[in-house]
């Protein structure tokens, strides 16, 4: 009987990946962030995409990212990590990980802290100095909420569909 084969992808290589492929469902033109959410005993709990709230149509909402406020996606836009909360139809999220393509906003991080995650892997911090951020690792650390780097493998995952 032959050994198991060697060349599998590692979990946090999985759920990034589905991550990703969460943000793909976003069609904000921009920023395409996914999240997902997963168990301690990596059963995959939620997942969710940058987008409009449900009944706020794709194409009569803005996606704009500057001009007057209210033409502006940013009072509209449910962000992935919130959407992943949301979208969860089990029970608790307490002592959960979630996955994210980029580092939450201070107001994620509110969600995140009050759904009992526990954990955060993400793989950009392109805000990392802004003040959203600064307060959003502010309160993270506070709340004891443990975050780490995604640590990108090289590997290239690709799916014909």
């Amino acid at each position: 009987m032959g050994g198991k084969r060697e060349d599998y992808i590692s979990w946090d290589e999985y759920f990034m990946s589905v991550a990703k492929l969460a943000g793909m469902r976003s069609k904000d033109p921009n920023s395409q962030v996914g999240a997902c959410i997963v168990s301690s005993d990596n059963k995959i709990l939620s997942m969710g995409y940058n987008g409009f709230p449900m009944g706020c149509s794709d194409d009569e909402f803005p996606w704009a990212r500057e001009g007057e406020e209210l033409d502006q996606k940013y009072f509209y836009v449910v962000h992935s990590e919130l959407n992943a909360i949301l979208n969860y139809r089990g029970g608790s999220l307490e002592g959960a990980k979630i996955y994210v393509s980029l580092f939450p906003c201070n107001e994620c991080a509110k969600a995140i802290i009050q759904a009992g995650i526990r954990t955060i892997v993400y793989d950009e911090d392109k805000y990392h100095d802004t003040p959203i951020v600064i307060a959003s690792r502010r309160m993270l650390d506070a709340a004891g909420v443990r975050y780490y780097k995604y640590q990108r493998t090289g590997r290239r995952i690709e799916l014909s569909v």
